[in-house]
């Protein structure tokens, strides 16, 4: 890896670093100064890890190669210390996480910056036009993920994640901190409905007459963390909101809506903002209105949502209430997540569905869908899904969820609700994740994110259960 630094007017310093297999330099500022928050620290990076054209895409049940860049896909890291300890927030402009990648990243982040494994909390953003995840599923490795140029991005990921965490370690200086809750509830919906003939349908199309009403609610909440400098200048903004990310679709790479959040705040705020989006419980949510016959679909759609989103951070940006941080604290605990129940029928009907898939006589879209989480949790041979569910507290005012896969908003919103921190913020994809974990109700309704479910029944209510109880703990002060 190459570094270069290059004295800039302003006195700080531009880090351009060359990462392998990437066709793109990645632009690095310094992001802080003297502050005003007594003994917190925070520093912040961008690292584009946009690899190069050719790598498939992920996201959808068809191989898709990409042929340019619309815009380039980003590892960002915020780094917080509070004078005992450490923590690293990373967000990955990725379909999702694996568990042997955040391993290795976590592993690397704490020979690099001495940031303990279990205070570092990695998600994604769900980007649909990103690139692929080898090893992550059976599906993912036959529509391109044991590709060469896929395992090899695979690979360096962890890498690249422990450079973007390492820089902003080497960034830390004296920082405050202001926090508030905007809202937005105009541009998400709940994908699921209730149909005339009683069924659950999922994406039935826009202004379908069997339609009688959404199956279940939306979370309109768009949580704002901003680390400001003692000057008032804004070093990094967390920001989370439970929507897709699939919204520009096709062949190009692009960090979709979240990225065009990033640009607008950037452009409001001023270029040196790192801007970290992650997503909230939003596993049966996304972009379509139904309602209307309006294309939505391209960059100009995702140009409109992160304009905004962006908007709704910048008009709660006055309100939001500076706080006197309290001591970090990280918790995490495994939990195990029961499997689906399949026959040997089931494996022998996925093993003649997926060496169908490619072809041009595909099976229906179900059928692939059934078949490739069959053959997913045949693969696990009775070993129960191991998960990391992990809650990092700054103080009483704020605290960070992750969960393990696209989770149901109803779960989300629970969690929020039994919270005892006034504004939690729940990272889904996060520390690896298992795909789709609806709710109870929504197993016995069907279609495509239950049947897709490699864990069984109940086990969106248990990560709830173990959320609220790490969150209470913490809260209480019992892990410090």
């Amino acid at each position: 890896m190459k570094l270069k630094a290059q004295s800039l007017a302003c006195g700080a310093a531009l880090l351009l670093i060359f990462l392998p297999g990437c066709k793109h330099s990645v632009a690095v500022t310094p992001r802080l100064t003297h502050s005003q928050t007594r003994g917190l620290r925070v520093g912040a990076a961008a690292v584009d890890i946009t690899p190069g054209l050719g790598m498939p895409l992920a996201g959808y049940y068809n191989t898709r190669l990409a042929a340019a860049t619309n815009d380039p896909i980003y590892c960002k890291a915020i780094v917080i210390d509070d004078g005992r300890s450490r923590i690293a927030l990373v967000g990955l402009d990725l379909i999702s996480t694996t568990r042997p990648m955040v391993e290795e990243a976590r592993r690397l982040i704490a020979a690099q910056t001495g940031i303990s494994r279990d205070h570092v909390m990695i998600s994604a953003t769900h980007c649909h036009t990103a690139p692929i995840l080898s090893g992550s599923s059976v599906r993912v490795d036959t529509q391109g993920g044991a590709l060469p140029i896929a395992e090899a991005f695979s690979v360096q990921l962890p890498k690249r994640i422990a450079q973007a965490v390492q820089i902003a370690a080497g960034q830390l200086d004296a920082a405050s901190v202001r926090l508030g809750v905007g809202s937005d509830p105009g541009i998400s919906f709940n994908r699921r409905f209730i149909m005339k003939d009683g069924s659950v349908g999922w994406n039935p199309g826009k202004l379908n007459s069997n339609i009688v009403c959404a199956a279940g609610p939306i979370d309109p909440q768009v949580p704002v963390v901003s680390f400001e400098s003692s000057r008032g200048q804004p070093i990094a903004t967390y920001v989370n909101f439970a929507m897709h990310p699939d919204t520009v679709g096709g062949m190009n790479f692009s960090s979709d809506y979240p990225g065009a959040l990033a640009r607008f705040l950037s452009d409001a705020k001023g270029p040196k903002l790192v801007t970290l989006f992650t997503i909230g419980t939003a596993g049966d949510l996304n972009h379509v209105d139904v309602t209307t016959k309006a294309a939505q679909k391209g960059m100009p759609e995702a140009t409109r949502l992160g304009a905004a989103l962006g908007n709704s951070v910048l008009g709660k940006w006055s309100a939001l209430k500076r706080i006197n941080p309290g001591a970090l604290v990280a918790r995490s605990e495994m939990v195990k997540l029961r499997l689906p129940e399949i026959t040997e029928d089931q494996v022998a009907k996925a093993r003649s569905v997926a060496l169908r898939a490619a072809s041009t006589n595909a099976p229906p879209f179900l059928e692939q869908v059934q078949a490739f989480k069959v053959l997913d949790v045949y693969g696990r041979q009775g070993r129960p899904q191991e998960v990391e569910v992990q809650v990092i507290a700054l103080g009483d005012d704020v605290a960070w969820v992750s969960l393990p896969g696209e989770i149901f908003v109803e779960l989300g919103l629970e969690i929020k609700r039994r919270s005892p921190f006034p504004v939690t913020i729940i990272a889904e994809l996060a520390n690896g994740a298992i795909g789709y974990i609806p709710t109870r109700r929504a197993y016995e309704q069907g279609n495509y994110e239950p049947v897709s479910a490699r864990c069984a029944p109940g086990s969106g209510e248990r990560l709830v259960e173990v959320s609220v109880r790490l969150l209470q703990e913490v809260h209480s002060g019992a892990a410090r």
